[in-house]
């Protein structure tokens, strides 16, 4: 054991030191006079890019903002673009220098340092331009670092003195040897293959989500399967690029199903029951439902849980087991129809063959209600003191919301039966004070309101 550290050691000092002098021998060739020359021309020139950035900068701005009508990729690309000012006009700048210094003097070595700065440069505009595709930020931010400090090794010639040194660390488990190169390769080449899955599951989403003759859950499904199956494929390439034995995830495997037995139940639960749910079709994206207390339309079918919003703007998050084992209220499953039922009473003066068919008109005259799907007005009872009324409509958009609708059917029946002088009664009852108190003359009734029935009290 003491040997082979004794050896690694000896290794990594050796990569090491090597990377030290290539880093020593190109820093002595940036000391000859002409070479400190250009190197003050293009710290002048960073300097004057930073000063025109910030005068630039703000009439940039001013002018994006009187933009109008413009699509959306151009106002994005001028964004970027004033992001990167500064390095962009230093990329101008730089290049101007070149030239400039290649009129004036013949041999190559009187720019080279210029061609080097504007090169590296270049690169790191390009790549800052690129990652702009990213739109996780950290992701977009190790991309832009790592693919800078990579640039940047390449066109100073230390690529290959950095990649031994890093291939010098490196760790050993028996036969298997791990080196930083070895992860830096397979974290770049992991990130590269879960951006082209993403990528590619998004683009296939949408065609996937276009097709009409798919259900949507199978449409969920579908998505949820090419997910699963591109990042699974990344995952595993990336540890097949380390060097990673695969059969000795099934070990893992086996430790993992063992965790699963005993803590994660309600996940795996979760976890099958959305499998089944897009399966079986019972809810899908859009459907209204109620659970419990909730009342609201699926948003999103996900793998742990379903988002149900309501009308208030609240988001629930509904484990997909309760939508298993209890009851569910679809109120879309199989048709978009939704009946809906209003009570009334009038007062027994009133003729409720006429009080039916003007309660049937003052339905029709909203707008949610179903022209063909007519609503219909019984009587369910005489009551105490009026006729019971039942008025049944249709409707074909739940998610508009139910109470809004049966108040506005409520609103124009008012109309109606106040423009056709039909009666709402109310139960009024008449109270007495016995005794030496309240021995005078018994206070008189109050009178009922406007449009109540003349027999409606109770005492």
């Amino acid at each position: 054991m003491d040997g082979e550290l004794a050896t690694w050691l000896v290794d990594l000092r050796d990569s090491v030191a090597a990377f030290l002098a290539a880093l020593s021998a190109f820093g002595q060739t940036m000391l000859l006079p002409s070479r400190l020359q250009q190197i003050g021309v293009a710290l002048g020139l960073a300097a004057l890019a930073w000063l025109l950035g910030r005068v630039l900068g703000p009439r940039l701005e001013a002018w994006m903002r009187g933009l109008q009508g413009r699509p959306k990729w151009q106002l994005r690309l001028l964004i970027v673009l004033r992001r990167a000012l500064p390095l962009l006009l230093f990329v101008l700048l730089i290049w101007l220098a070149v030239g400039v210094f290649a009129g004036i003097y013949t041999f190559p070595s009187r720019r080279y340092v210029l061609v080097l700065v504007a090169a590296i440069a270049t690169a790191w505009l390009a790549i800052s331009l690129a990652a702009q595709l990213i739109r996780n930020r950290l992701v977009r931010s190790l991309a832009v670092w790592g693919l800078s400090i990579w640039a940047t090794l390449y066109y100073l010639g230390l690529l290959d003195e950095t990649s031994e040194a890093l291939d010098g660390i490196a760790v050993r488990f028996g036969t298997f040897e791990l080196s930083a190169l070895a992860v830096i390769k397979a974290v770049v080449l992991t990130a590269a293959l879960f951006t082209a899955a993403r990528a590619v599951t998004i683009g296939s989403s949408r065609r996937i989500r276009g097709m009409a003759d798919i259900s949507p859950s199978m449409q969920e499904l579908l998505v949820k399967l090419l997910r699963i199956g591109l990042y699974g494929a990344a995952f595993f390439i990336g540890l097949k690029a380390v060097g990673f034995d695969l059969t000795g995830l099934a070990v893992l495997s086996g430790a993992i199903g063992v965790g699963l037995g005993f803590g994660l139940q309600k996940v795996v639960s979760n976890l099958v029951s959305g499998v089944i749910i897009l399966l079986d079709k019972s809810v899908k994206p859009g459907d209204v439902i109620s659970i419990g207390d909730t009342f609201g339309w699926i948003e999103e079918l996900g793998a742990r849980y379903v988002s149900v919003v309501t009308r208030d703007g609240k988001e629930y998050l509904i484990p997909n087991e309760d939508l298993i084992t209890g009851q569910v209220v679809n109120w879309s499953h199989t048709n978009e129809f939704v009946r809906l039922d209003i009570f009334f009473g009038t007062s027994y003066a009133d003729d409720p063959h006429a009080v039916r068919r003007i309660a049937i008109e003052a339905a029709l005259t909203c707008s949610r209600v179903l022209q063909h799907r007519a609503p219909v007005c019984h009587i369910t009872g005489f009551g105490e003191s009026s006729v019971d009324y039942i008025l049944r409509f249709w409707i074909t958009d739940p998610t508009g919301g139910l109470t809004n609708i049966r108040g506005n059917v409520y609103l124009a029946l008012w109309d109606a039966f106040k423009e056709h002088g039909i009666s709402i009664p109310f139960p009024q009852r008449e109270v007495r004070l016995l005794g030496e108190a309240a021995a005078g003359p018994a206070p008189a009734a109050p009178e009922p309101p406007p449009g109540a029935a003349p027999g409606a009290s109770a005492k």
